[in-house]
């Protein structure tokens, strides 16, 4: 008997997986707080004979290194990967025993990174499951741009490979387990579904559907904007990420709150847009903690910058701290609990701006001191924008604010959350702003002209 558990990891859209018999069991992939696969070991009750890696990431600092240490494990990473710490080189073809009868083969996968290996579990010599990392995914592949530019190509084309490879040593109803896909900006396209196997990919990905260069054209073709946090996970993978500190930052008042954005610190309200709008500190930024707030805090904050986080609770508090060390932003520099009353100094009253819906913006749009602000990405404006609108992505919005038109500004993204964090920098940069909490779909039913990009 065998089982494969799978450790999600919502904030990042990755999974993570623990997969053992009776006595042992091998994690693949792990997050980097992996008490969580620790506490799925205790459950089973399994001791963790191996960590593997299916490839330097590109999108998360890896617990691989750190839980293996911790619980006595062989630590598998591919061998041509360049990394500056003692592990267990994988080749193409090694085998290594998880639990009796339950093996894991690696089966070279190169594409989304030159390294890449994909791990078949086989269970007394029948193909169990495959986890493919960042190779082939449910519908789609891993991106091959994370690593060098010039590679970029070269990499798709691998991918290509890879997925055949895939698809032709595998039975069909073996099970597909990748880590990238459910959200990750490490996959080159989004499909629906949770689950698939080889026969379904078969029938359904684009990369074993269209010949080579009409499939690498088109990957090319529709790749997105990579968060600019990704340059700098690969380097901390390779060199050793070091264990993770999920104690609670030193906690801030309101005059140490106010000291820290004098000094051009952020500060970063984790509370829901909708109580962010109507009163906050002046001066801070809104990131929903429920709102990829990893993804995007890493994007914008200029790497290495002090961060000061400002919850709800201390539960709120210390899921971010938990997410927001997956991409490397390690300690708080402080934190505070409660709500802006707590949060402004003596005297102070809190900020906030207004909130509306396309509707609203049709009332207004197009008009003299109207300016309409599309902060989404520009693949998605590409199938359709409002006419007259100003673009610029969210991501790129703090070093751009000064080609913010004068007036009044009604941010908008595709659904509500990234027009919150939007309009959060132009209050604090003392703009007039309203963010439009709305989905984009009901821009055109408010009868606001909406085009397309010419192709």
């Amino acid at each position: 008997m065998f089982f494969v558990d799978t450790i999600e990891v919502p904030g990042l859209g990755n999974r993570s997986y623990l997969a053992g018999g009776e006595r042992t069991a091998v994690a693949v992939d792990p997050p980097r707080d992996f008490d969580q696969v620790l506490a799925v070991a205790v459950r089973r009750g399994v001791r963790i004979s191996h960590v593997v890696e299916t490839h330097v990431h590109n999108d998360y600092v890896t617990g691989g290194l750190a839980l293996a240490r911790t619980v006595g494990a062989a630590y598998l990473v591919p061998a041509d990967a360049r990394v500056s710490f003692a592990r267990v080189p994988v080749r193409d073809g090694d085998r290594v025993e998880v639990d009796a009868g339950l093996t894991l083969r690696a089966l070279a996968t190169p594409g989304h990174t030159p390294h890449h290996t994909s791990y078949v579990l086989e269970d007394a010599g029948e193909s169990v499951a495959v986890f493919t990392g960042g190779s082939l995914l449910i519908g789609t592949v891993g991106r091959p741009d994370l690593v060098e530019p010039r590679m970029t190509e070269r990499l798709a084309r691998a991918q290509h490979a890879s997925a055949h490879r895939l698809a032709g040593e595998l039975p069909d109803e073996t099970p597909v387990l990748p880590t990238h896909g459910f959200g990750s900006f490490c996959s080159s396209g989004q499909a629906e579904g949770s689950d698939t196997t080889i026969g379904k990919e078969k029938a359904s990905n684009e990369a074993l559907l269209r010949d080579v260069d009409t499939f690498v054209a088109d990957l090319l073709a529709g790749l997105d904007d990579v968060p600019a946090y990704c340059a700098h996970m690969g380097p901390a993978n390779a060199a050793g990420p070091a264990p993770v500190d999920l104690t609670p930052p030193a906690v801030a008042d309101a005059e140490e709150i106010a000291a820290r954005l004098e000094a051009g610190e952020w500060v970063v309200d984790l509370r829901r847009r909708v109580a962010f709008a109507a009163g906050h500190v002046s001066g801070s930024f809104n990131f929903e903690a429920d709102g990829q707030l990893a993804t995007y805090l890493a994007w914008l904050i200029p790497w290495g910058k002090p961060v000061t986080l400002l919850a709800e609770s201390a539960e709120q508090l210390a899921a971010a701290q938990r997410e927001l060390v997956r991409v490397g932003i390690d300690r708080p520099a402080a934190a505070a609990t409660g709500g802006p009353a707590d949060w402004v100094r003596q005297g102070e009253t809190p900020a906030s701006f207004r909130r509306a819906t396309f509707a609203d913006l049709a009332e207004r749009h197009p008009a003299q001191g109207v300016v309409v602000l599309d902060v989404r990405r520009d693949a998605e404006r590409a199938d359709g924008y409002v006419d007259g609108s100003v673009h610029i992505p969210v991501h790129t919005l703090p070093r751009r604010l000064d080609e913010v038109p004068g007036g009044e500004v009604w941010v908008h993204c595709g659904g509500g959350m990234r027009a919150a964090i939007a309009a959060s920098l132009l209050d604090a940069a003392g703009r007039d702003v309203v963010a439009v909490d709305d989905s984009f779909d009901a821009a055109e039913q408010a009868g606001l002209v909406v085009r397309k990009q010419a192709a």
